[in-house]
């Protein structure tokens, strides 16, 4: 029984040695984790138990477990490097396989789809509406698309303005006094604001303010300096039609009145004016001017017409200023960079300054983790031990976060590896040892006979 004892040992001694061997031989293993050889003892038993008085028969492997622990997050400089800071596996697909691991080293094959380092697998995860709204619980395949993001025509502008209450009146009942864009003098203000039209070619919407009265101020608007329309605001015939503001004694916007355009034929009995806390051009025809003289540019304004939000205007006795303008509309952009959050949203940064998300990263979760296969190339494979997975984007419950431009890297602690090293190795030569005195002794016997 002694062989049998210390071949269980040399047995047991050479597993923790594979088993040590391999940590140390992954230690610069992206996404690696550290396994340890668990042993437990054996003793012979009949169906009544074992005696009291039993000696073992030696040692087995009981099981290699991989310790999920924890790697260190290095910086990488590349975006689609991407590590986990907490619990959770990427999930990769290959052909409806699907596998989970720790190593985020992803790239982008030739028709844009994130893979893993050889390219087998793509990264899984949630897709995006045509709004731009993550689609969430249906896994797909990531892509990065980089066709130009297509142009949007304005409908919405806003901004914080202030009119000063002590500017002077304008009387427009004087000739000399009518509204003419090209003569400072009469008017009080002007703003500019960036528009688009349907095709993305940039127009400028000027806002003229006009003090008419006390709390009264007209506003004319003109794109491109021609009426929304496209005609002449120069001409008798078609002169802009102001929309007048009334504040209260407080300087607060009370209502904004907008006269409806005149239509030919004439409308009988004549529409009552708008009365609103906005501005809405429905009659705005792009156009550009060449030489003097304008022409449509073939594209169009939105459908819906470009609303201009004067709900945030006072009557202040300070200077007639305007916030930085906000509007919704873009030109045509190309792809420049890409970012990846803390909760797995891969967002495009487009050359017209907007950015779009185009997915987000899934993550994948198991009751029990040392359940898990491994299957190489740093990956794992759901069991039946380690339960089914669960998918959600990460920062959700108990799931990590993700860390671009960062991987993860193994978990081995040297030191300890090598002290591990250290006791397999005098567990070997013990066991052997014991081997050879049990030699001995048989020796002896021998010759006494």
């Amino acid at each position: 029984m002694s062989f049998n004892i210390g071949l269980s040992g040399l047995y047991a001694a050479n597993k923790q040695l594979d088993v040590t061997g391999n940590n140390i031989a992954n230690v610069a293993t992206v996404g690696f984790k550290s396994s340890r050889a668990e042993f437990e003892d054996v003793y012979s038993a009949t169906k009544l138990g074992t005696g009291s008085k039993t000696t073992g028969s030696g040692v087995r492997l009981a099981n290699v477990s991989q310790q999920f622990t924890q790697g260190d997050i290095s910086n990488t400089g590349n975006v689609l490097d991407m590590g986990i800071n907490g619990s959770g596996f990427f999930v990769l697909n290959n052909n409806g396989s699907l596998s989970y691991t720790r190593a985020g080293t992803f790239k982008v094959d030739k028709e844009g789809y994130v893979t893993n380092t050889d390219g087998t697998a793509r990264l899984q995860g949630y897709g995006v509406d045509a709004n731009g709204k993550i689609v969430n619980g249906v896994l797909t395949d990531l892509r990065i698309d980089t066709s130009n993001l297509a142009p949007k025509s304005t409908t919405t502008v806003s901004s914080t303005i202030n009119l000063k209450s002590t500017a002077d009146v304008i009387d427009q009942a004087v000739a000399a006094n009518k509204f003419d864009p090209s003569k400072p003098e009469t008017f009080t203000k002007q703003f500019t604001t960036p528009i688009f039209d349907t095709q993305g070619n940039q127009h400028n919407m000027d806002q003229y303010m006009v003090k008419t009265g006390p709390n009264t101020w007209d506003t004319y608007t003109l794109i491109d300096g021609r009426n929304p329309d496209g005609s002449d605001p120069k001409a008798a015939a078609t002169p802009p039609i102001p929309s007048t503001m009334t504040f209260d004694t407080s300087g607060k916007l009370v209502s904004v009145s907008t006269p409806v355009p005149p239509t030919v034929p004439p409308t009988v009995p004549t529409p009552a004016p708008i009365i609103s806390s906005d501005l809405k051009i429905t009659n705005w025809v792009p156009g550009k001017v060449t030489n003097g003289n304008w022409a449509p540019n073939g594209a169009a304004a939105d459908p819906t017409g470009v609303t201009i939000s004067m709900s945030n205007t006072t009557q202040f006795n300070a200077d007639s200023a305007r916030s930085i303008p906000a509007q919704n509309g873009y030109a045509t952009g190309q792809i420049t960079n890409l970012t990846i959050d803390g909760s797995g949203v891969l967002l495009a940064n487009f050359s017209n300054y907007q950015t779009k998300p185009i997915g987000q990263l899934a993550l994948a979760s198991f009751t029990n983790e040392q359940g898990l296969q491994p299957v190489g190339g740093t990956s794992w494979k759901e069991t039946y031990a380690s339960g089914i997975p669960g998918y959600d984007a990460p920062e959700t419950g108990t799931l990590g976060s993700i860390a671009s431009n960062s991987l993860e890297e193994s978990n081995v602690n040297v030191t300890n590896e090598l002290v591990d090293l250290i006791k397999a190795q005098s567990n070997y030569q013990a066991n052997a040892k014991t081997i050879s005195t049990q030699s001995t002794i048989m020796q002896t016997i021998i010759q006494m006979t």
